[in-house]
């Protein structure tokens, strides 16, 4: 009896340990499998951080084709395209002075594969000139790196009896409201220009928005609107090829690709000087070590010759920098474009 007793009791408690044991291994199983998940997502991760692109990388461009925007993302893009041995694709998306666009980068997934080209006015002036926009301009966007400086021209139509600044002042104030000015869309930085033109003159002139550059010019070479404020990138062909006639550049300086053309200051208009820039930005939260890589790739594309020779011969310049400059720069400029669209009161709903 009492062997049995005891064969019994040793089974019971072997039994006991046995439960005992495999519950544990079963909770160390899950620790295991969780553990090994973990580092694999982590590993796999890193690899596709490494990796970046493995895919085509979309570039969306706030403007319909053909504007200044749309043709300096152009030949950054195709640069970008051959170091990065991925297509780089630009995908037009215009309307709304550029906040279309931004909203719908703002809702892209932050994998880098989402890039957008901004510019003075959708970084600097949408901010202050639109009550409401679908995204938050200060956190729904990684700004990466300035890509180009844009002068600004101020091209006529060629039937208007005007080949100077003075002539066309003197014109407009024989007749208020009578010229009329195109732009690529309210409240761009070539609608901003023009209205400082205004103020800087005293003159009155109708304001007729297009939905983007390409349109507006369009219109403007056959005689449907007098006047335009545009980067030179975008009017220098038509006025070489004499579709244009150039009165003035609205920036500081004088422009190589249009060396005969005087600065607004040299014609006698002081206070009107604009211009525009263009930048890369990705989705807010899109990771750091790809965002250096774009940004590296992006200060090789600037200091190729080929490239620079061809924005200058556009009428851009090739520019650089950090991305903290490049952040100092949307700022700086948004405080500056605040002061004139609430003095002026150009808010628009």
């Amino acid at each position: 009896m009492q062997r049995s007793l005891c064969n019994q009791t040793d089974f019971s408690t072997f039994k006991g340990l046995a439960m005992i044991t495999l519950t544990i291994q079963s909770k160390c199983l899950v620790f295991l499998k969780a553990g090994l998940i973990a580092l694999l997502l982590s590993a796999s991760w890193g690899q596709a951080q490494t990796q970046w692109p493995s895919k085509a990388v979309t570039l969306v461009v706030p403007f319909a084709p053909g504007g200044g925007t749309d043709i300096g993302s152009r030949i950054v893009a195709q640069k970008l395209s051959q170091l990065w041995g991925q297509s780089v694709l630009v995908d037009n998306r215009g309307g709304a002075g550029g906040n279309l666009g931004l909203e719908i980068v703002s809702r892209a997934k932050p994998d880098g594969y989402t890039l957008l080209t901004g510019n003075v006015g959708t970084q600097s002036i949408n901010p202050t000139l639109y009550k409401k926009l679908n995204y938050n301009p200060d956190t729904s966007f990684a700004p990466i790196g300035l890509f180009a400086e844009l002068p600004f021209v101020l091209a006529v139509t060629p039937s208007l009896p005007a080949n100077s600044v003075k002539e066309l002042v003197a014109l407009a104030k024989a007749s208020p409201d009578k010229l009329t000015y195109a732009s690529s869309g309210n409240g761009g930085s070539p609608h901003l220009s023009a209205e400082t033109f205004k103020i800087a003159t005293g003159t009155q002139i109708l304001h007729i928005p297009y939905k983007g550059g390409g349109a507006a010019m369009t219109d403007l070479m056959s005689g449907n609107v007098h006047m335009i404020f545009s980067s030179v990138l975008e009017t220098s062909a038509q006025i070489k090829a004499g579709k244009l006639k150039a009165l003035a550049i609205s920036s500081k300086n004088r422009v190589s690709a249009l060396p005969d053309v005087p600065t607004l200051e040299e014609s006698g208009i002081n206070g009107a000087e604009s211009g525009s820039w263009l930048g890369l930005l990705a989705p807010a939260g899109t990771p750091q070590p790809i965002l250096d890589k774009i940004s590296q790739s992006l200060q090789q594309v600037l200091a190729m010759p080929d490239v620079q020779q061809l924005l200058i011969g556009q009428g851009a310049v090739a520019k650089g920098g950090t991305t903290a400059e490049f952040v100092n720069l949307i700022a700086n400029d948004r405080k500056r474009y605040a002061k004139i669209i609430l003095d002026n009161k150009l808010v628009v709903d």
